[in-house]
Formats: structure tokens, C-alpha cells, sequence
């Protein structure tokens, strides 16, 4: 079901993502008087289509993609018939370059400015939720890639790279994981120290798969119980508190998962607090280690609520560090800090990011980064890309000379080849990274 349910999220917001995305191509076509043969989400085999006017309209059975196809135009599918006749008035090469530029940056366009209103939307309607670093008066719990670059359970994260930490979940900000030069200050025993990060700690997440390697110690209470869970079956209640699993004290979270990990498809003793009074129930806890309850954390948090007007910028904010994130990423990359085998991702890593529960806040929130993030890949100057056009138009503007259509034709070919083989790597590094897990 989880698997359903990751799919399901991938295809609709790529959908989404690409149907805007092509609309920007298709409207800037028509704008200037271009003719648009084709508007397409997903690649044939053809599942439906119509005809409307000069233009047909059509979803294919494979969804993760799109294209329009433009008159007079060398793209992706290496159409060149046309080249042979003279240029119609219609045709996209018939028209100036900056009209050119224009319409290849349409889509790029349409999903920076999806990215932004998605962002905006969210922060309007939800807020931001924080907690103050101040506030996590138990200091972190971390694992073992935190305890490589220095880190300690108890410690406080109190500044990164230097500067005051106010919230704390900027400890995980590229500004401190991807930045060259990025460090921690923490108080230990009553001391400040600075704990700096290593240049390959994202190469060593994604190796473990461990995103929250620093968290706060977290008193908890149980906050709702799944119906027929073994929590529930076992007789816990909202509001409920842990204090003992077996012979073991509980008073944060990450104690209680790590005590109950013992106990996988066993019978175990809880030793809880219910209105004051002390109880003994007696669970079955699952294979996977838990009981089927939601926990109240209880460390304060707060929201921050904006007004519409307010949010956009803020959107925007949110939007284009996706952008900077994914340059300094492909830094890392490129300076070797990171692999790009643990860096990169096809639709199976994508649709692990959407995770096998759904939520609209958490849909939401990937759509909007995702929309940034395939407008970044689309403008890299890659043939077949959108990136390859306008690097060859801003060419013909700046120089006065436009490339062959033979050259065009070629530089297509070569960028296909180079898109497929990223393809196939991105596909085979998601079954691989599956396999050995």
C-alpha cells in the first residue's frame, strides 16, 4: 500500500509539474504567433487526445514527462523535414531570437513562478512552525555520523558557522551542511566549543540514510491512538506517559524507540502515568517495533502566521534556496565531497521523498520543491534541454549569427544521448541503492 501511495504522489506532481511546465512553452509559442502541433503530458503510447484548433492535446501512458512540439522548430524529436522547405511565417525559426529565448524560457518560467506561489500558499495558510533552540533545554540526541564529526548526546546547539542559532531546525540549513567551511558551537559541561562539519557529512547522510542525525531529547506523552493498534488493544490512552519499558526509565522519545526496538513481536511490560496514577499494561509490540501511537512532543513550539502580502516574498525566499541548495549540491559534487551516485535520484527516490503516507501539507511542500528543481535542471546548458536552446540563442543574440540547423540537428543528438545515460544511471542507482540498502 505504501508503495501505491508513493507512486500515486510522484505521478500527480509531475503531472502537475510538467503540465505547467509545457503550458509555459505552448502559450509563449502562441503568443508569437508560433504554430503548436502538439501539447503532451507523458510519452506515447497515446492514452487520450483532441484536436482543438491547429493544436492536439494529448495525455500518454508513460507520466513521467511531456513535450510540445512547435513548428519549425530542432528539439528532442530530431523532427528536421521542415529544414529542407523555406521558413513559414508561423514557424519558430522564423521568428527572432529574443522571441526564441522567450518561448524556450517559458517553461522554466511557469515552474519558478509555480515553485513561488506553492511556497507562498503554504506559509499564508499554515505558517511556520518553529522551535526555538532556547527551548530544547535537553539538549540533541545524535547517531553515529554525529558522533564521527564530534557531536555528543546533551549537547546544546547554540550558533552555526559562527553565528547565534535562534531556531533550531537551521542546524540541518545548507548554510551549515553545504557550506566549505560550515561548523556547530555547542555547550558541553558548562564549556563552548565549536564542532566543525566535515566537507563529505552529506555524503555520509546519504550513505546512512540518516536525515535526523541531530534531534532534541523530547519529553513525550501518548497523543492519539490508532484504533485496533496494539496500543490500543493493550489499554494506552492520549495523555498517557511512558515512565519504564521492562525494567528501563523512559523520559524522551528517542529512549522509548530505542527501548522497544528490544522487544520486536514480544509481549512487554509498560510501566505508565495516567491522571497521576501509576498502571502496568502489557503490549505486543510489532515486528517493526512499535505500538501504533502518535506521540504529543512536548517541547513548546510555535507559529509564525503571515499575511497574504507578507507571503510572497517569503515564498519566494523559500523558493529560490532551492536553487542556491542545488548549486552548492552540485559543488559538492563536482569538488568530489559527495558521490554523485548518493546525490542523485530517479522516480523511485523521488517518490521515497513523498513517503507512503499522504498529507497535503507534505505533497504540497515536495511539488513546490520539485517545481524549483526542474527548473534548475532545465536551464544547465545541456543539447535537449531547455538550458542547450537558450545557450545557443543567447549565442545568435549576442554574436549576430545564428548555428546551422545541421549543427542545431547534431547538438540535439549528442544532448539526447547525454539525457539518457543520466536517465539509465539515475534509474539504475535507485534499484541499486533499493537492493543494498
Amino acid at each position: 500500500m505504501d508503495a501505491l501511495v508513493m507512486a500515486g504522489q510522484l505521478i500527480l506532481g509531475l503531472t502537475i509539474l510538467v503540465g505547467i511546465h509545457e503550458l509555459g512553452h505552448m502559450l509563449t509559442a502562441k503568443w508569437f504567433g508560433m504554430r503548436v502541433e502538439k501539447y503532451a503530458i507523458g510519452f506515447p503510447p497515446k492514452l487520450v487526445s483532441k484536436q482543438v484548433g491547429e493544436t492536439e492535446y494529448m495525455i500518454g501512458m508513460i507520466p513521467l514527462g511531456g513535450f510540445v512540439k512547435i513548428s519549425g522548430m530542432v528539439d528532442e524529436s530530431l523532427d528536421t523535414a521542415m529544414l529542407n522547405a523555406e521558413p513559414q511565417p508561423w514557424e519558430f525559426r522564423a521568428k527572432p531570437a529574443w522571441q526564441r529565448l522567450i518561448v524556450m524560457m517559458g517553461g522554466i518560467i511557469f515552474n519558478v513562478i509555480t515553485g513561488i506561489v506553492i511556497y507562498a500558499g503554504l506559509t499564508w495558510y499554515y505558517g511556520d512552525r518553529y522551535l526555538l533552540a532556547e527551548d530544547v533545554k535537553y539538549g540533541i540526541v545524535t547517531n553515529e555520523i554525529g558522533q564521527q564529526i564530534g557531536l555528543k548526546d546533551g549537547d546544546k546547539v547554540v550558533g552555526i558557522n559562527g553565528k547565534p542559532l535562534v531556531e533550531f531546525q537551521d542546524v540541518y540549513s545548507p548554510e551549515v551542511l553545504l557550506d566549505r567551511n560550515g561548523s556547530y558551537t555547542v555547550e558541553r559541561d558548562g564549556q563552548r566549543m565549536t564542532v566543525p562539519v566535515p566537507a563529505d557529512l552529506m555524503d555520509k547522510l546519504a550513505d546512512n540514510d540518516k536525515i535526523g542525525f541531530i534531534l532534541p531529547r523530547e519529553p513525550f506523552v501518548i497523543g492519539s491512538v490508532k484504533s485496533g493498534s496494539a496500543a490500543d488493544k493493550a489499554g494506552l490512552k492520549a495523555g498517557d506517559k511512558i515512565v519504564k519499558i521492562g525494567n528501563q526509565p523512559i523520559q524522551f522519545f528517542h529512549e522509548f524507540q530505542a527501548a522497544l526496538s528490544h522487544y520486536k513481536a514480544k509481549t512487554v511490560p509498560l510501566q505508565i502515568e495516567r491522571a497521576g496514577k501509576p498502571m502496568t499494561l502489557n503490549p505486543t509490540v510489532y515486528e517493526d517495533g512499535t505500538l501504533g501511537f502518535f506521540p504529543e512532543l512536548l517541547l513548546p513550539r510555535a507559529t509564525h502566521h503571515y499575511g497574504f502580502l507578507e507571503s510572497i516574498p517569503l515564498g519566494a525566499e523559500k523558493a529560490f534556496s532551492v536553487i542556491i541548495t542545488n548549486i552548492k549540491g552540485f559543488g559538492k559534487i563536482f569538488r568530489a565531497e559527495v558521490s554523485a551516485s548518493k546525490a542523485l535520484s530517479g522516480p523511485i527516490g523521488i517518490a521515497q521523498i513523498f513517503g507512503g503516507t499522504f498529507s497535503w501539507i507534505n505533497f504540497w511542500t515536495i511539488t513546490a520543491m520539485l517545481s524549483m528543481v526542474l527548473a534548475f535542471m532545465n536551464f544547465l546548458p545541456i543539447p535537449a534541454l531547455d538550458g542547450g536552446h537558450v545557450m545557443f540563442l543567447t549565442y545568435e543574440i549576442i554574436s549576430g549569427r545564428k548555428p546551422s540547423d545541421k549543427f542545431l540537428e547534431n547538438a540535439q543528438k549528442v544532448g539526447m544521448v547525454l539525457l539518457l545515460g543520466l536517465m539509465a544511471f539515475a534509474i539504475f542507482n535507485d534499484f541499486f541503492k533499493l537492493l543494498f540498502k
